[in-house]
């Protein structure tokens, strides 16, 4: 599969109370925003968010997914975070070639995720190496 610019990866997932406990116990971020509805409350969210490396996950499972046929190391990833994700959200993450270096096999991709209801919430750019 060759790739040009103007690839185009997507994939779905919804944020589920599970999901972002494990995240928590995963990461050691246990940041009361993430877990404690009471505490959520009182923000000005006024309810629990995702942690935003979550996001950032979903990120790099779309580049797992749609790279799976070759072999590729995760260079860079910026994010800029421009509303919160809520549990129960559906984040879609889409990740579009943006830039290809052939002579060092570096690939560029602009990286959007959006809410189910179209709202941007993570905006940034990804860079892999195709180690093929």
């Amino acid at each position: 599969m060759q790739l040009q610019i103007g690839d185009t990866f997507s994939t779905s997932r919804e944020v589920t109370d599970d999901l972002v406990r494990r995240f928590a116990e995963l990461s050691g971020d246990f940041n009361p925003i993430h877990l404690d509805e009471e505490f959520a409350a009182k923000t000005r969210f006024g309810r629990r968010i995702a942690h935003g490396m979550l996001t950032g996950a979903f990120i790099s499972a779309v580049l797992g997914q749609e790279f799976a046929e070759r072999k590729i190391v995760y260079l860079s990833q910026t994010m800029r975070f421009t509303a919160p994700v809520f549990i129960g959200d559906t984040v879609t993450v889409t990740s579009v070639i943006s830039h290809i270096r052939e002579d060092k096999g570096i690939v560029t991709l602009e990286t959007t995720a959006r809410n189910q209801q179209g709202e941007t919430l993570v905006t940034g750019e990804s860079k892999v190496m195709i180690l093929e």
